[in-house]
């Protein structure tokens, strides 16, 4: 399958030979540029760097830098194995709702220690084919797709394989930040009263045009970082925004890490906002990549 993707600033278009992962970009005498694995005897690899920068982000995510960050918090989906176009869709970016709906789809969330609220409680439970430890026998898939419950009741390793499997991964820390930017710091995000919708509220949206970034659920990303013993606010012009990081190596629950989440939730006491971080609190066990709540949920980028 060949991909064509438009330079805008060059007036140049990029030609995708295969959509595998591992590609390198190639300029050919006549300025055309090809995405293959290996540049032809005639060609020239240009640099790595230019790969992100050359390629516009699919339908479900916006670009942000380098990175395409998934405009939506994430949707778990157990997809039929006679619907492989379907997972073509969701990795493509070009799936709905409507459409895995309608190919047999069902939307994941929760398992049975973990008491999810009414937004989520009718969906499937986890298989025991994608357990919490992430070592999946059958695969799952992250979307980014509107109108559905975010994934919520999932660990940090179960997020990491959803977007591994859908061509994507986990944001870092620094992305997110960049991605955030924009948003409102408090409502009329969803700062209260229960999470929503994926995209429900339009007016909680990034200048990158990235939706529901603070509030609703809290987002792994993909650092790891010391579970701290105490949280704190950022200063007013930043919000008062919640705080909990700096531990000291977890000493409170047996040295493990804490996976790194950020935004805050639906509670006004955890002090949503942009600059919203934690990496768990140690003596909550809240917070270490093996922990789940209804209050955690995640997105994807490329």
């Amino acid at each position: 399958m060949t991909y064509r993707a438009t330079l805008v600033a060059a007036a140049t278009v990029v030609t995708l030979a295969s959509p595998a992962a591992a590609l390198v970009l190639c300029e050919a005498p006549s300025g055309s540029i090809t995405l293959r694995a290996a540049c032809q005897p005639t060609e020239i690899q240009l640099d790595s760097a230019a790969v992100a920068d050359a390629l516009p982000c699919p339908p479900d995510a916006m670009k942000v830098g380098p990175t395409c960050v998934d405009k939506y918090e994430a949707s778990i989906w157990q997809i039929p194995p006679d619907q492989p176009q379907l997972v073509e869709q969701v990795k493509t970016g070009t799936a709905t709702a409507d459409d895995l709906h309608a190919g047999g789809a069902e939307e994941v969330a929760g398992s049975d220690a973990c008491h999810c609220d009414p937004l989520c409680k009718d969906l499937m439970q986890f298989p025991s084919t994608f357990p919490n430890t992430g070592n999946w026998t059958a695969p799952l898939h992250a979307a980014s797709v509107a109108g559905v419950a975010p994934a919520v009741c999932v660990t940090w390793f179960q997020a990491e394989q959803a977007c591994a499997l859908s061509g994507k991964r986990l944001l870092t820390n620094q992305e997110w930040q960049r991605a955030a930017a924009g948003t409102p710091d408090g409502a009329p995000c969803v700062v209260s009263g229960g999470a929503m919708k994926t995209g429900a509220n339009p007016g909680c949206v990034s200048t990158f045009g990235i939706f529901d970034m603070v509030g609703n659920v809290w987002e792994w990303v993909g650092d790891w970082g010391d579970m701290t013993e105490q949280c704190t606010n950022w200063p007013s012009a930043f919000g008062s925004d919640a705080s909990c990081v700096g531990g000291p190596g977890g000493s409170g629950y047996l040295g493990y890490p804490g996976a790194r989440h950020r935004g805050g939730d639906y509670e006004p006491a955890n002090a949503p906002g942009v600059f919203a971080i934690s990496d768990g609190m140690a003596k909550f066990t809240a917070g270490a990549p093996s922990y789940s709540s209804s209050a955690i949920g995640f997105r994807c980028g490329r």
